[in-house]
């Protein structure tokens, strides 16, 4: 049998029991010039509900979102045919040494302790890495693919 595509409007506790467990997503920055930049991205949900990327700043993504800090993001499952949702919000970007204690809650959201914190921290600083921090303003509903419900015949 087909399977039906679903679109399930969620509240915001739902919305980030859906996020949590899941790490990969599309993140959509804007070009100068209006563009769509899209990146895949690594994400993790810290504890006031913001979805957080570890990244460096000379990326674009860091770029676009210093100027234009409207973004996008469609989390996806790790079975692509799996439900997925598209959150719009505001992206604040870090820098050393603001963002080592976020990349430390980046982590700790993801694969949780580090067996060596002060490794981990070192790592973060020898890089030079950032933090996106992006502030759910609205989101989809979580949605999967198929055909519509009227072409699927019981």
């Amino acid at each position: 049998m087909p399977r039906t595509a679903t679109a399930d409007r969620v509240d915001r506790a739902a919305l980030l029991d859906f996020l949590r467990p899941r790490h990969r997503a599309v993140l959509l920055t804007r070009r100068r010039e209006g563009g769509a930049q899209l990146s895949p991205v690594t994400y993790g949900v810290d504890a006031e509900g913001r979805v957080v990327v570890s990244t460096y700043p000379q990326r674009a993504k860091v770029r676009n979102a210093r100027r234009d800090p409207a973004v996008s993001l469609c989390a996806l499952s790790d079975d692509f045919e799996g439900p997925w949702v598209q959150v719009d919000g505001r992206a604040e970007v870090l820098d050393l040494p603001e963002a080592l204690e976020p990349l430390v809650e980046y982590f700790r959201s993801i694969s949780g302790e580090h067996p060596d914190w002060a490794e981990y921290r070192a790592a973060m600083l020898r890089q030079g890495k950032s933090l996106l921090r992006i502030t759910v303003d609205s989101w989809g509903p979580v949605a999967t693919g198929g055909f519509p419900p009227e072409l699927v015949q019981d």
